[in-house]
């Protein structure tokens, strides 16, 4: 996916673009909303912006041990042992320091090989080789009783329905969402024994929640299933952003079903995230359709940002949150805008980033800046990793820098450093 140049026009902001992701949603691109000022003038204050970047942090360092480790016991099968992981990871509710759940991370690794192939054969217009899937299958026969080896396989049939309904044509339509529904109702037939509550495992109440977009009618659905995933595992902003994205018209709710869910999330999480679980399941679902603007609770959420952060003061959170409000809450014009009310309540979301970076912003983390900006939501798109960083860094500093040109106009300098944010004049 190639990135865009941003405009030079001055005094401009246009309406975002359209495009599609690659389950077929519309997604707005918001490449075209950072322009206050020139790009030549935002490049040139960039430079007094002194942010120390990380290319590679914790977080990523933490997230590709587990698939890797995943990934190695599966091609190893050494499932025995992978399956004690998994269990442990529900158990213990191991987690990255970015709050993604390892357990996840590992099943995602044991299914990475077969999944990859039968969307590579996808992508190429060919039906997928059996062979992966059937292999996984006699591993879940071998070991019916364990719920872990159970999860990669359903996992697996469920990646893959989806792997065939985004590369469905238009010729093709019609076979391809019969083998969407053939494979998420294997994986709902295989999960069945299994109880998520019963057993203590968020993994599998997050499996549940997964095959809703193969049920007939999942709205009825949604939120008892998330219900008890959160309950299982409050800790993890994961779910509750899920929650949010899920509870979107265009999938399976309504904004009045949105903002009911994000109180009772919230009220649920309490003791965890204060106000910050309205805040969570709001976050994904304002990226992917500014109109949940019109019913959100814009105090509710800016004090669910301010408990987030109170709670959780790992860098990558707070250049998650950073990121959203300085890209996704960046203000519009033209037929982009939405009622004066509402752009109000965007407005002041996006300030919420001075705080974010006077206050909490201590070093770049480049990549999530740039899935930020090419895809919100959980699930970033992925052209290689150097331009993605890049991007990340240069978009992270054109931000900060639009949002305190006035301070640095006359050539002084912003720092960041652990005890915050601080002017250095210039000499």
């Amino acid at each position: 996916m190639p990135f865009e140049p941003i405009a030079e026009s001055e005094n401009t902001t246009p309406e975002p673009r359209m495009r599609n992701d690659r389950d077929g949603r519309r997604l707005p691109d918001f490449l075209g909303l950072l322009r206050r000022k020139p790009q030549t003038d935002l490049d040139s204050l960039t430079k007094r912006i002194l942010l120390p970047s990380l290319p590679v942090t914790d977080e990523e360092m933490a997230r590709a041990t587990h698939q890797d480790k995943g990934q190695k016991l599966a091609r190893q099968e050494m499932w025995e042992e992978l399956a004690r992981l998994i269990e442990y990871g529900d158990g213990a509710r191991l987690r990255t320091p970015g709050g993604e759940n390892a357990t996840m991370l590992l099943a995602y690794g044991a299914r990475a090989d077969v999944v990859a192939a039968a969307e590579d054969a996808l992508h190429d217009g060919v039906a997928p080789d059996s062979a992966g899937i059937d292999a996984l299958e006699e591993m879940r026969a071998e070991f019916h009783d364990s719920y872990a080896c159970t999860l990669i396989v359903a996992l697996t049939h469920i990646d893959i329905g989806w792997a065939w309904r985004a590369t469905a044509t238009e010729r093709k339509t019609v076979e391809h969402e019969a083998q969407f529904h053939l494979h998420f109702k294997r994986a709902d037939d295989i999960l069945s024994p299994f109880d998520g509550v019963d057993l203590d495992a968020p993994s599998l109440a997050s499996a549940q929640c997964a095959l809703l977009a193969g049920r007939q009618r999942p709205r009825l659905r949604v939120a008892d299933d998330y219900e008890k995933l959160i309950d299982l595992d409050p800790d993890s902003p994961r779910h509750m952003r899920a929650l949010g994205e899920a509870l979107l018209p265009a999938r399976y709710g309504s904004y009045e079903m949105l903002d009911l869910e994000a109180r009772r999330t919230a009220a649920r999480t309490g003791e965890v995230w204060g106000a910050g679980g309205y805040a969570w399941v709001y976050l994904d679902a304002l990226a992917l359709d500014p109109g949940a603007l019109e019913r959100l609770d814009c105090e509710f959420f800016i004090d669910g940002l301010r408990d987030i952060v109170a709670r959780k003061r790992d860098q990558h959170v707070i250049n998650q949150l950073s990121a959203f409000c300085g890209i996704v809450m960046a203000p519009r014009s033209g037929k982009a805008r939405l009622p004066s009310g509402v752009e109000v309540s965007r407005a002041r979301i996006h300030d919420c980033l001075d705080w974010l970076l006077e206050n909490h912003m201590q070093e770049l983390h480049p990549l999530i800046w740039s899935q930020t900006l090419l895809k919100p939501g959980l699930t970033p798109a992925l052209p290689s990793r150097r331009a993605l960083v890049a991007k990340g860094r240069q978009t992270a500093l054109r931000v900060i820098a639009q949002r305190f040109a006035e301070d640095i106009e006359d050539g002084s300098s912003i720092a960041f450093s652990s005890s915050g944010m601080y002017r250095l004049p210039a000499l």
